[in-house]
């Protein structure tokens, strides 16, 4: 079939086609949990990937992602699946080495197209140094694509949600939206241009960010994807023991996406996210609706959320900024108290 584009085929797009997070949590709730010390993190933990010893000092970081188009261009989408799937072993300190190729493709595009977005995923498969070494593929009515990624972690130099401290800032690599813009776009209420601040994002590898922590006292990160910023802060936050304390007004938002926001352009995902997430956030009642949409967008290939004391911060923040990324601090974390809630967001 030609003319027919990627994002009339699928109903939800990108990390906005995740599985509710409530749903998600009662599924995992059920699985018998593996007791072995090897195992350094596991799916019971919330985390990026997991982490295996290796015994000489090494982690073994596997992960694996993969999901509908958010945009037409198939090359374009095969670039934003890689850099997301990878995204997971930079999260936990980590260099990805190996990928694996998942392909989901219908019978009614044509098979150049197939290839098309194989390209994209070895594009960003080679700008971040990882071998493709070869993939899994089947026929299905949505096309689907992302990585199985394989990599290793110094144990030294392992990070985790986990590990927060009372008074360390919070960093946020990379501007929210993607969800919010690219469901306008599906929806022809935005144009290229408009959505290109997403795509540009979307395929800025997390490599060049985990890279800029060299030599600093992180204490606790992970990457903002599908369960959005106050997911994935409720997660660190509850990992850590602490507070997370949002200034929304400091969250760097993408162009437009205020505005799309407005409108009602919101994905399935971000309510998904509010009904599981936002009982456990405290949502001041100054922040904008339009605002706290947003902070519950869920995100594809988004950046990373670092907790790492004030000093570090700022130089961490300096370094992205001089790369061009909108990295920002974002707030801090504070002492949990009993009853209280993980994430507290105020204007």
């Amino acid at each position: 079939m030609t003319g027919v584009k990627l994002t009339e085929l699928v109903e939800a797009a990108g990390c906005a086609a995740k599985l509710a997070p409530g749903y998600l949590s009662q599924v995992l709730a059920d699985l018998p949990r593996v007791d072995d010390p090897r195992l350094l993190v596991g799916f019971d933990a919330s985390d990026d990937a997991y982490v295996y010893d290796l015994g000489d000092g090494r982690g073994l970081v596997g992960t694996t992602d993969f999901f509908p188009p958010m945009v037409d261009d198939p090359f374009l989408f095969g670039q934003v699946a890689a850099a997301n799937a990878l995204s997971d072993v930079w999260a936990m300190g980590g260099r990805p080495a190996l990928a694996l190729n998942l392909l989901c493709f219908p019978n009614c595009l044509g098979i150049e197209i197939a290839g098309q977005i194989l390209a994209g995923g070895a594009d960003k498969c080679r700008e971040a140094g990882v071998i493709v070494a070869g993939g899994h593929s089947i026929n299905d009515h949505e096309p689907k694509f992302g990585l199985a990624v394989t990599g290793f972690v110094p144990l030294d130099r392992m990070l985790a949600n986990a590990g927060a401290r009372e008074g360390d800032a919070l960093v946020l690599t990379k501007a929210l939206g993607t969800g919010i813009l690219t469901t306008a776009y599906k929806a022809q209420l935005l144009d290229e241009a408009g959505v290109k601040v997403a795509t540009d994002s979307m395929i800025t590898l997390n490599k060049y960010g985990a890279e800029a922590l060299d030599g600093l006292d992180v204490h606790a990160a992970t990457d903002v994807t599908g369960f959005s910023l106050m997911g994935h802060s409720c997660e660190m936050a509850e990992a850590s023991g602490v507070t997370l304390q949002i200034r929304a007004a400091e969250v760097p938002v993408m162009a437009r996406a205020r505005e799309m926001a407005q409108m009602g352009l919101i994905p399935a995902g971000a309510y998904r996210n509010r009904d599981f997430f936002g009982p456990r956030v405290e949502m001041g009642g100054d922040v904008p609706l339009d605002l706290a949409d947003v902070l519950f967008d869920p995100q594809t290939s988004g950046g990373l959320l670092v907790a790492l004391p004030q000093v570090d911060a700022e130089t961490y923040v300096g370094r992205l900024r001089e790369l061009g990324q909108p990295a920002a601090i974002v707030g801090r974390a504070a002492e949990r108290e009993a009853g209280g809630c993980s994430v507290s967001v105020t204007v």
